[in-house]
């Protein structure tokens, strides 16, 4: 399995997602400097800074190259704002499992942007890419999260347990899995 840009470009009048580019390093550089990002993504540097910005967006071209994973500004097509951002990458080729991700930027949360987004993305996936499953995994104390996984109809499987280390919060972390297959309404 290889992840290509879908043809036409995925939105729903709402959100549209599209590739990042370089002209989006600034509303990168903001949105992920928030402290709510950095709590749940721990990967992510802080203080985030442009430079870290300008990295994340030449590591996306190159892994749409690769197909191994695709990531989207979403893009709130109201006002023409990056409101978050939304991957997926793949996990397993053979079996075609991929894992998708996001964030919201602070002035898009509450909206229902990403929950959009999400149910784009895996309609996507599961009707054209080829995947058999799409897995999301959340920290079970990021109840905003945990929330937009049920509201895009993903099936909470289980619990990773002390799966993971959070060093910002000093504690090992819990993930809550989700799922989609398909076959799944969405």
């Amino acid at each position: 399995m290889e992840l290509r840009p879908p043809d036409p470009p995925l939105s729903d009048r709402i959100v549209s997602l599209r590739p990042w580019t370089l002209d989006d390093v600034p509303a990168i550089a903001a949105a992920c400097d928030d402290v709510e990002i950095a709590r749940w993504i721990h990967a992510l540097p802080s203080p985030y800074r442009v430079s870290d910005a300008r990295e994340y967006v030449v590591s996306t071209e190159s892994a749409w190259k690769d197909g191994l994973g695709v990531f989207f500004a979403v893009v709130d097509c109201a006002s023409g704002d990056v409101a978050g951002s939304i991957a997926l990458q793949v996990l397993d080729r053979e079996l075609a499992n991929v894992e998708v991700g996001y964030w919201t930027a602070a002035p898009a949360r509450g909206r229902g942007l990403t929950t959009r987004a999400l149910r784009l993305l895996s309609d996507w996936a599961l009707r054209e890419a080829g995947a058999q499953r799409v897995q999301l995994r959340a920290d079970v104390l990021n109840t905003a999260s945990l929330r937009v996984a049920e509201k895009a109809g993903y099936t909470r499987e289980g619990t990773l347990r002390a799966s993971g280390f959070n060093a910002r919060q000093g504690r090992r972390v819990d993930y809550a899995v989700f799922s989609l297959v398909a076959g799944d309404a969405t």
